[in-house]
């Protein structure tokens, strides 16, 4: 008797009801690690600063409101401005070692130089940033190299200038896996066409390479964005008190001597909301911008 193909084995769930049960982990997952705990922090957002002494007890919308006012503005403005530099910094010294490695360098020398510029990534961020510290300071190792030559002493720790450096340092490991993934899917034939048309080596650049690599582009940049919205080690540690971003104000909203939940949680809502865009826009245009290649 011949046995039943696994196609032809009943099944105990609808056809209609199978897919949805194979998403079911990763829904749940998807549930109860992101949409309820952002639910949560959403709730807490709402929940008005009540002080000793308050006769009227505030809108939980004040909270939000409170994020407008200079201070908290400026300390906003402050952790887009580094992410924003930490993106563009890891892209323009990011494209040229992926290009390199995925046009240029040896087959067999490629594992071992993305393994290379993985290194840093296993270990910590705080010794990395420690390290950091210890080169420039004012008795670091850099200022002792400048002044060995005559040249004079630069000031950089505790200045927004070593947190760019130390954030960029720490995420330029990403930009370059994302860059690298994407130009090894170059099409090579096509800037072998551009050149027997008459193109430029940086005309081929511009017009062939870069929209090719759009996708990958966009993805890396997002993700550099994204963690050093977040980051807080480098800062902390290489930024001081001139360099406070939001990711330190939400730590001193929960657990510093301020103790307000509620406005921690609105300044976590916003970080959320523009994560939430950025991602949403990848979503859109970067998909078109792969298919229109």
């Amino acid at each position: 008797m011949k046995a039943p193909s696994v196609s032809e084995t009943p099944s105990i769930a609808p056809r209609w009801l199978q897919p949805l049960l194979m998403l079911a982990p990763g829904s749940l997952w998807l549930l109860l690690l992101l949409i309820v705990p952002t639910l949560i922090i959403f709730q807490l957002s709402l929940v008005p600063n009540i002080k000793p002494g308050d006769v009227v007890i505030p809108s939980g919308l004040d909270n939000y409101w409170r994020i407008f006012q200079p201070e908290t503005f400026s300390i906003i403005r402050r952790s887009f401005l580094l992410a924003s530099g930490t993106t563009l910094g890891c892209l323009v010294l990011g494209f040229p070692v992926a290009y390199w490695i995925a046009l240029s360098s040896p087959k067999r020398w490629r594992n071992l130089l993305l393994l290379g510029f993985t290194l840093p990534l296993w270990t910590s961020s705080l010794l990395r940033s420690y390290a950091w510290a210890s080169i420039l300071r004012r008795t670091g190792v850099l200022n002792s190299i400048l002044t060995s030559i005559g040249l004079p002493a630069l000031d950089l720790l505790y200045q927004p200038i070593a947190v760019l450096i130390g954030m960029i340092y720490s995420l330029l490991p990403y930009m370059v896996l994302i860059l690298y993934a994407s130009l090894e899917k170059l099409d090579r034939q096509l800037l072998e066409a551009a050149a027997d048309l008459g193109a430029t080596p940086f005309q081929a650049f511009w017009r062939v390479t870069v929209p090719q690599c759009l996708p990958g582009i966009a993805a890396g940049s997002l993700l550099v964005f994204i963690t050093g919205l977040g980051d807080f080690v480098n800062p902390e540690l290489l930024g001081g008190t001139a360099s406070r971003t939001a990711a330190r104000s939400i730590y001193d909203q929960f657990l510093g001597a301020t103790q307000n939940w509620g406005f921690g949680s609105a300044l976590s809502m916003i970080l959320i909301l523009v994560v939430s865009l950025a991602i949403a826009l990848l979503i859109k245009y970067g998909d078109r911008n792969a298919k229109s290649i």
